[in-house]
Protein backbone atom coordinates (compact mmCIF):
# COMPACT_ATOMS: atom_id res chain seq x y z
CA UNK A 1 0.00 0.00 0.00
CA UNK A 2 1.19 3.52 -0.87
CA UNK A 3 0.11 6.72 0.51
CA UNK A 4 0.10 9.99 -1.23
CA UNK A 5 2.29 13.07 0.31
CA UNK A 6 0.03 15.61 0.90
CA UNK A 7 2.01 18.80 0.87
CA UNK A 8 1.33 21.28 3.55
CA UNK A 9 1.78 24.92 3.56
CA UNK A 10 4.12 27.15 5.51
CA UNK A 11 2.17 29.64 5.41
CA UNK A 12 0.54 31.21 8.13
CA UNK A 13 -2.45 32.72 7.03
CA UNK A 14 -3.37 34.66 10.01
CA UNK A 15 -0.29 36.24 10.13
CA UNK A 16 -0.25 38.14 6.15
CA UNK A 17 -2.79 40.67 7.37
CA UNK A 18 -4.62 43.23 4.92
CA UNK A 19 -3.41 42.01 1.37
CA UNK A 20 -3.11 45.01 -1.19
CA UNK A 21 -2.59 45.33 -4.68
CA UNK A 22 -1.71 48.41 -6.65
CA UNK A 23 -0.88 49.71 -10.11
CA UNK A 24 1.74 52.22 -11.70
CA UNK A 25 3.41 52.76 -14.69
CA UNK A 26 6.20 55.21 -15.18
CA UNK A 27 6.23 58.20 -17.24
CA UNK A 28 5.88 57.15 -20.94
CA UNK A 29 7.79 60.19 -22.34
CA UNK A 30 10.48 59.02 -20.06
CA UNK A 31 10.09 55.61 -21.87
CA UNK A 32 9.10 54.24 -18.43
CA UNK A 33 5.74 52.91 -19.87
CA UNK A 34 6.04 49.48 -18.22
CA UNK A 35 2.69 48.14 -16.71
CA UNK A 36 3.79 47.08 -12.99
CA UNK A 37 1.52 45.56 -10.28
CA UNK A 38 3.08 45.22 -6.67
CA UNK A 39 1.16 42.70 -3.84
CA UNK A 40 2.15 43.88 -0.11
CA UNK A 41 0.78 43.52 2.82
CA UNK A 42 0.24 46.24 6.01
CA UNK A 43 1.92 44.23 8.33
CA UNK A 44 -1.54 44.09 10.44
CA UNK A 45 -1.74 40.31 10.84
CA UNK A 46 -1.45 38.09 14.06
CA UNK A 47 2.33 38.88 15.00
CA UNK A 48 2.92 41.90 13.72
CA UNK A 49 4.77 43.42 10.99
CA UNK A 50 7.68 41.18 11.30
CA UNK A 51 5.90 37.98 11.24
CA UNK A 52 3.98 39.77 8.42
CA UNK A 53 7.11 39.62 6.40
CA UNK A 54 8.31 35.67 6.94
CA UNK A 55 4.65 34.85 6.04
CA UNK A 56 5.11 36.69 2.74
CA UNK A 57 8.72 35.04 2.58
CA UNK A 58 7.11 31.85 3.07
CA UNK A 59 4.60 32.38 0.60
CA UNK A 60 6.84 33.48 -2.08
CA UNK A 61 8.98 30.30 -1.58
CA UNK A 62 5.87 27.86 -1.62
CA UNK A 63 5.11 29.70 -5.65
CA UNK A 64 8.73 28.60 -5.96
CA UNK A 65 9.67 32.17 -6.99
CA UNK A 66 13.14 34.17 -5.86
CA UNK A 67 13.78 36.96 -3.70
CA UNK A 68 15.96 39.85 -4.84
CA UNK A 69 16.91 40.79 -8.31
CA UNK A 70 15.93 37.42 -10.15
CA UNK A 71 13.45 37.83 -12.89
CA UNK A 72 10.88 35.15 -13.05
CA UNK A 73 9.56 35.14 -16.73
CA UNK A 74 6.54 33.37 -16.81
CA UNK A 75 4.94 35.14 -19.58
CA UNK A 76 5.64 31.30 -21.26
CA UNK A 77 4.23 29.46 -18.57
CA UNK A 78 1.08 27.19 -18.62
CA UNK A 79 1.17 26.32 -15.23
CA UNK A 80 1.69 29.36 -13.45
CA UNK A 81 0.30 29.88 -9.84
CA UNK A 82 -0.54 33.56 -10.21
CA UNK A 83 -3.07 34.85 -13.08
CA UNK A 84 -3.90 38.07 -13.99
CA UNK A 85 -6.79 39.31 -15.97
CA UNK A 86 -7.19 42.82 -17.42
CA UNK A 87 -10.84 44.08 -17.84
CA UNK A 88 -13.01 47.22 -17.58
CA UNK A 89 -10.22 49.23 -16.29
CA UNK A 90 -9.25 46.72 -13.60
CA UNK A 91 -6.41 44.46 -12.92
CA UNK A 92 -7.33 41.28 -10.79
CA UNK A 93 -5.04 38.95 -9.23
CA UNK A 94 -5.29 35.65 -8.05
CA UNK A 95 -2.93 32.91 -6.61
CA UNK A 96 -2.95 31.62 -3.00
CA UNK A 97 -3.38 33.32 -0.35
CA UNK A 98 -4.74 36.38 -2.24
CA UNK A 99 -7.32 38.18 -4.74
CA UNK A 100 -7.77 41.18 -5.29
CA UNK A 101 -7.98 43.72 -7.86
CA UNK A 102 -7.42 47.35 -8.87
CA UNK A 103 -7.95 50.54 -10.79
CA UNK A 104 -5.82 50.93 -13.65
CA UNK A 105 -5.03 54.31 -15.05
CA UNK A 106 -5.69 54.51 -19.09
CA UNK A 107 -1.90 54.19 -19.60
CA UNK A 108 -1.54 51.00 -18.04
CA UNK A 109 -3.93 49.53 -19.88
CA UNK A 110 -2.36 50.51 -22.88
CA UNK A 111 0.86 49.38 -22.11
CA UNK A 112 -0.67 46.30 -21.35
CA UNK A 113 -2.13 46.00 -24.55
CA UNK A 114 1.35 46.69 -26.20
CA UNK A 115 3.39 43.95 -24.18
CA UNK A 116 0.90 41.50 -22.93
CA UNK A 117 2.40 41.10 -19.88
CA UNK A 118 2.81 43.01 -16.58
CA UNK A 119 5.68 43.37 -14.17
CA UNK A 120 4.33 42.13 -10.97
CA UNK A 121 6.31 42.20 -7.85
CA UNK A 122 5.62 40.50 -4.23
CA UNK A 123 6.74 42.39 -1.83
CA UNK A 124 7.52 41.01 1.74
CA UNK A 125 8.27 44.52 3.10
CA UNK A 126 5.16 45.92 4.91
CA UNK A 127 3.55 48.88 3.67
CA UNK A 128 1.14 50.26 6.55
CA UNK A 129 0.41 53.76 5.19
CA UNK A 130 -0.83 52.35 1.47
CA UNK A 131 -4.10 51.24 3.13
CA UNK A 132 -6.99 50.13 0.55
CA UNK A 133 -9.00 53.48 -0.17
CA UNK A 134 -6.06 55.88 1.20
CA UNK A 135 -4.74 57.61 -2.06
CA UNK A 136 -0.59 56.83 -2.61
CA UNK A 137 1.34 60.12 -3.69
CA UNK A 138 4.00 59.50 -6.39
CA UNK A 139 6.36 60.04 -3.94
CA UNK A 140 5.21 57.71 -0.92
CA UNK A 141 5.33 54.91 -3.86
CA UNK A 142 8.58 55.97 -5.63
CA UNK A 143 10.22 55.57 -1.92
CA UNK A 144 8.59 52.50 -1.09
CA UNK A 145 9.26 50.99 -4.93
CA UNK A 146 12.71 52.62 -5.01
CA UNK A 147 13.78 51.47 -1.59
CA UNK A 148 16.61 48.61 -1.67
CA UNK A 149 15.22 46.48 1.16
CA UNK A 150 11.90 46.53 -1.21
CA UNK A 151 13.33 45.19 -3.81
CA UNK A 152 15.99 42.74 -2.02
CA UNK A 153 13.02 41.30 -0.26
CA UNK A 154 10.45 40.98 -2.91
CA UNK A 155 9.54 38.26 -5.81
CA UNK A 156 10.30 40.03 -9.42
CA UNK A 157 7.94 38.35 -11.78
CA UNK A 158 7.08 39.01 -15.80
CA UNK A 159 3.29 37.84 -15.60
CA UNK A 160 0.70 37.43 -19.09
CA UNK A 161 -2.55 39.28 -18.97
CA UNK A 162 -5.59 37.45 -19.54
CA UNK A 163 -8.75 38.71 -20.69
CA UNK A 164 -12.44 37.79 -19.54
CA UNK A 165 -13.71 35.65 -23.05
Amino acid sequence: MTTANASKSIVNRSHLGTLSVLAWTGDPEEGQDLPCLVAYSLGDGSGGAEAGEEAILAMIEELRLTVGGGLTDWTRANNSRIKLIVEAGQAAITMPYLSGQCPVPPEWLYAVEERGHAYFLLASRPWPEAAPGKPVTEDALRSYIGDEKTLATAAHVLLPVSKLR
